[in-house]
């Protein structure tokens, strides 16, 4: 299939796009590598992105899979919040004329994560805030996908604390490291504290982590309902709150 919509980009007008589990991107990653390679514009939707998938179990569950994507030069991989983060990365993928894309996308529902509209692409920045607890914040929560809710739910609960924070929704670290440093600074660097959570391998997100801890998955999945698999996993508002109280008395 991927090498088939490869051939439509070189030989067509179309812009070809195909869609499977995220998990069968191994099987994909030779075809992708070469639309990077030759710079065409192919979209690859891969959804059931990871441990969401619940009873499927370890073989269908995604966890180093985004890492070995993000990997690839001259590839943008997309994992939208929402509904409307997931129009604003097709809107991306549709006009990156020279860089093919992946759209890593959920099996689970997802609350909004912006109720106003906006006639700016915030996506196209590659991250961006999406709240605020205080004026003055104690730390930053990165996230992408179906964990920023995650890491809204948990700003809160640190808040009831009187620890305040940012989260920032990151679709897109391609597009994030080609920004200018003002911006980078401003949504990296605002606090001492960073911490990151995404329900796959940590290796990717290490290099914005300066001080600060990686709430991933370092193991193969598990069959359950995935809200069971993901608090096994200690990726629940509580867990993640706590380690994070606690690492900041440290």
């Amino acid at each position: 299939m991927s090498g088939i919509m490869n051939g439509l980009a070189l030989h067509s007008n179309f812009i070809p796009y195909g869609g499977t589990f995220l998990i069968f991107s191994d099987y994909c990653k030779p075809s992708i590598r070469l639309s990077a390679i030759m710079k065409q514009k192919v979209i690859f939707i891969m959804t059931h992105d990871s441990i969401g998938l619940g009873e499927d179990g370890p073989t269908h569950q995604p966890v180093e899979q985004l890492a070995a994507l993000r990997s690839i030069p001259n590839l943008n991989v997309l994992r939208p919040a929402d509904q409307t983060e997931t129009i604003e990365c097709w809107d991306i993928a549709l006009n990156s004329n020279k860089t093919p894309s992946v759209l890593a996308l959920t099996r689970q529902n997802l609350k909004p994560i912006r109720n106003s509209f906006s006639k700016k692409n915030q996506c196209s920045m590659g991250a961006y805030e999406i709240i605020r607890t205080g004026k003055n914040i104690n730390l930053t929560i990165l996230a992408s996908g179906s964990e920023v809710n995650l890491a809204i739910e948990t700003s809160h609960k640190l808040a009831k604390q009187k620890i305040y924070s940012k989260v920032i929704s990151m679709p897109c670290q391609e597009i994030f490291d080609k920004q200018n440093k003002s911006y980078k600074d401003k949504i990296l660097k605002e606090s001492k504290n960073t911490f990151s959570i995404e329900a796959g391998s940590k290796m990717p997100w290490e290099k914005y982590i300066e001080k600060g801890l990686s709430f991933s998955i370092e193991d193969f999945g598990k069959s359950a309902p995935y809200k069971k698999i993901y608090d096994h996993f200690g990726l629940s508002s509580e867990k993640i709150s706590k380690k994070i109280k606690f690492y900041l008395k440290k």
